[in-house]
């Protein structure tokens, strides 16, 4: 592990105590955790993204000019 050095603000520092405190650990641990979280938020969300990029167009609504009539297809959809 690398030592790292963050300001804080007296609110942080205090939320920081206050969850080292009720989990019994240190601040480090807390601030590695929330880092660690976050990170693989990050990474579910981008794989979301190449799922969804993956997808396109695999599909055919069987319509041939839904590029061009998009806007007007999805007020139609909407409306039902």
């Amino acid at each position: 592990m690398k030592r790292t050095q963050v300001q804080l603000t007296e609110e942080q520092v205090e939320y920081l105590d206050d969850l080292a405190r009720e989990r019994g650990v240190s601040r480090a641990e807390v601030v590695r955790e929330a880092l660690e979280f976050k990170r693989k938020q990050v990474a579910r969300t981008e794989d979301r993204w190449e799922n969804v990029f993956e997808l396109s167009g695999k599909f055919s609504s069987g319509k041939k000019n839904i590029s061009e009539e998009h806007d007007r297809e999805l007020a139609e959809i909407y409306s039902q």
